[in-house]
């Protein structure tokens, strides 16, 4: 290619990424974020649900009458059901965020979509002639759940972010992933209300009364239509993922294809870009978006991808590891923390779908108080304080709290049971206006276009082996040093206690991992990845001039098309 065309399509490519940086926000974007969000929002209802039905499901399939104890899932049993979409997520983030780099972001995001809705009602209908065929079949499902969930994170996390502008990006990916928070709520919300109308109808005496008639038949339709309200958020945006453009950034950075970008691009910014109105040579100078400068010069894994982006990928992974492990330990274990501060009452004097009751207030309680207030505490300072502060902080105060909690846990739990509940729900403000969100945005910003999904989705992964160690081996370790206060079937462990001071010492680690990361904040995608630095600084000043002539105020797409 000659240098005249090189220093054409490096303005061409100038043009239109600044024309995405700084274009206004509009309905498109929002559009984006419910879409986008919906994903999470079915991600943090079909992760966090189980929490509020193993008790029930230990019930309903493994209560010995004769014990004296209500039943509860075998350990194994127990946290394979809580681990098992996990590893599931794990495996998406791989698969799919190498396939959203090499296929596209749009054409893989719908199975992510079809994965969840089948394997929710799947979960929902699980079926066997014994307990433990049961537990499989449910396994089966939520591990192929787990992996449309894992698909979503790097597909959803790089779409809003390629489709920002800069001033809004954080916020705006950050409002994709915050509606987690609200799938935790409504999770518990449906659960409050499936087992206040059954209680309604069906009542029940506490086991402690009647060991047999406490678990009601009618108790079985709980957990089913728990699980499958999980398959209406994808169910409703399905159509609406087969619809969405592909992203300019990904057609044009990396597919090549400058006609089909400024299509896109027109649809994201609600204009009429179509390559029929680009006819003549200077039009066409305006309205294409082919980069040639931004060359393909060096490979995934390469030397000098890991020169590039050696210590930003091991900042992005570890710290998402950090951020994952104490989110999802004290999520799946909340029920059992509270019920061991006395917050929830003793399980022999309620029956069984009056326990799904308690628990699931109790978790409603926290979701509202703290999860989805931190989540939206990040969005509205992200943009203004940046990434790296609010990772920074948040780890810090996560490891004061856990610390507060595990040093002088007994006390807590003997003494002040509800001191105990409000440092607990701090740190999950903290989690939230902290690294659980902070680690979901930065990924989507700090890679080039034609490896950001992966490298998303190997961040995301590594993340998720945090989660998979807190449902595995969290489970066991956690437990009481006490014999008398383990749950049936577990052995002496180090004790909550213990296990709040661990991750306490975690969240510090991830504190220091966060120096790895650059700032992002006010930066364009390519500024950041580095996909721009070799253009002169004669073309980048054209660039600028060329912009600046278009709109001094406000590069806008109804400039182009009135040129167009």
């Amino acid at each position: 290619m000659s240098g005249a065309s090189t220093t054409s399509s490096d303005r061409q490519a100038g043009l239109v990424l600044k024309a995405l940086d700084s274009a206004k926000t509009q309905g498109f974007h929002f559009i984006t974020i419910v879409i986008a969000g919906m994903g999470f929002f079915t991600d943090a209802y079909d992760l966090m649900c189980v929490a509020t039905i193993t008790k029930l499901l230990g019930r309903i399939y493994f209560t010995n009458p004769s014990s004296g104890k209500p039943g509860t899932l075998p350990p194994v049993i127990y946290a394979a059901i809580n681990g098992i979409a996990l590893l599931g997520a794990f495996m998406g983030q791989l698969l799919f965020g190498w396939l959203g780099d090499h296929l596209g972001r749009k054409k893989v995001y719908r199975y992510t979509a079809i994965l969840m809705i089948c394997c929710s009602i799947g979960s929902a209908l699980s079926f066997g002639s014994s307990p433990q065929a049961v537990m499989g079949t449910i396994c089966f499902f939520r591990f192929w759940l787990g992996v449309g969930i894992g698909g979503d994170y790097p597909l959803s996390a790089t779409i809003m972010s390629e489709y920002s502008n800069t001033k809004t990006r954080g916020a705006f990916v950050g409002a994709v992933f915050a509606n987690q928070g609200f799938g935790i709520l409504v999770s518990a919300t449906l659960a409050i209300i499936v087992s206040a109308a059954l209680k309604s109808r069906y009542p029940a005496p506490p086991f402690d009364v009647d060991p047999v008639l406490s678990t009601a038949p009618e108790a079985d339709y709980v957990w089913r239509v728990v699980f499958l309200f999980g398959c209406v958020p994808a169910l409703l945006t399905f159509y609406f993922r087969t619809r969405m453009p592909e992203t300019a950034r990904y057609t044009a950075l990396v597919s090549g294809n400058s006609k089909q970008a400024a299509y896109d691009m027109g649809q994201v910014l609600q204009k009429d870009l179509s390559s029929s109105a680009c006819k003549s040579e200077d039009v066409e100078r305006q309205c294409t978006v082919m980069s040639a400068s931004i060359q393909k010069d060096y490979k995934l894994f390469s030397k000098e991808f890991w020169r590039r982006h050696g210590l930003h990928l091991l900042g992005t992974a570890s710290t998402w590891f950090l951020a994952g492990l104490p989110w999802y330990t004290l999520n799946l274990f909340e029920k059992d923390a509270l019920t061991a501060v006395k917050w929830l009452p003793d399980a022999n004097t309620m029956s069984a779908i009056e326990e799904v009751y308690e628990v699931s207030k109790a978790q409603a309680l926290i979701a509202l108080c703290s999860i989805v207030p931190g989540y939206w505490c990040t969005i509205a300072l992200i943009d203004r304080i940046g990434r790296k502060p609010i990772q920074l902080q948040g780890f810090f105060m996560m490891g004061v709290f856990l610390l507060a909690l595990g040093i002088p846990y007994n006390h807590w739990r003997d003494e002040k049971p509800t001191g105990f509940m409000i440092i607990y729900a701090v740190t999950f403000f903290f989690n939230n206006f902290g690294p659980n969100t902070t680690t979901f945005i930065v990924p989507s910003e700090l890679y080039p276009a034609r490896f950001r999904t992966t490298c998303h989705g190997l961040s995301a992964a590594v993340g998720k082996l945090g989660a998979v160690l807190g449902a595995f081996g969290f489970s066991f370790i956690s437990q009481d040093s006490d014999p008398s206060r383990i749950d049936a079937g577990y052995k002496p462990g180090i004790g909550p206690g213990k296990t709040f001071i661990m991750l306490g010492a975690t969240s510090i680690l991830g504190m220091a991992l966060t120096l790895l990361i650059p700032e992002t904040k006010g930066r364009s995608l390519e500024e950041i990845s580095g996909e721009t630095e070799h253009v002169s600084a004669a073309q980048n000043t054209a660039v600028v001039a060329d912009v600046a002539g278009l709109n001094r105020d406000n590069y806008d797409m109804r400039t182009m098309k009135s040129e167009c």
